[in-house]
């Protein structure tokens, strides 16, 4: 009886320390990934992808991205990129039902942390919750990111950088994000999504 229960409960911890997303891209196909506008290759952990340039045309100026469908409202998210030389921009993304919800862009120039109030759905109207012009893209070399958004707060880390920037709109209920990229060649790996 005390075995049993021991297992019980060891189980039950160990289960709440389990991730709610783990995508490590050891096969082509997930059940909450979705992989698009472009031709994603999956082979030793790791995604890549190089932009298509008439498919940029076809999907409106946004090149290859991987959704993650996956209900949240705070989560601990981070995964790591690598971008080529010819890279413009990588950009992560929490959505919920009604739009963009929370959105980084890392560029040549650094970081954009962005917020995305629900009455600007429309027009897909955002508010600068952030610029951080050190976060810029390294080409060649490996990123790890992690975001954690509870309720109004966003933490960001990358590398030795942390910072915590507050709007309203991050506590709303999320329904995917997503990693996504503008021209060249994009590497993913390491997706993992914490409660």
């Amino acid at each position: 009886m005390k075995t049993a229960l021991f297992l019980l409960l060891a189980t039950a911890a160990i289960a709440a320390d389990a991730p709610v997303l783990k995508d490590d891209f050891s096969a082509p196909k997930l059940e909450t990934r979705r992989a698009s506008r472009g031709d994603w290759k999956f082979a030793d952990n790791i995604a890549t992808c190089t932009q298509d340039d008439e498919l940029y045309k076809k999907f409106k100026d946004h090149g290859p991205i991987i959704f993650y469908d996956l209900a949240y409202t705070d989560a601990a998210i981070r995964f790591a990129f690598k971008p080529d030389a010819s890279t413009k921009s990588v950009v992560f993304t929490s959505n919920g039902d009604d739009g963009h919800i929370f959105r980084i862009v890392f560029s040549k120039t650094g970081a954009s942390i962005r917020a995305f109030p629900p009455e600007g759905k429309a027009d897909h109207t955002s508010i600068a919750a952030g610029t951080e012009p050190d976060l810029k893209l390294k080409p060649g070399e490996w990123t790890n990111v992690s975001v954690e958004l509870r309720g109004s707060k966003a933490t960001l880390k990358v590398g030795d950088f942390t910072k915590t920037y507050d709007h309203a709109s991050f506590a709303r209920a999320k329904t995917n994000l997503s990693v996504g990229f503008a021209f060249g060649t994009v590497s993913v790996k390491d997706v993992v999504v914490e409660k």
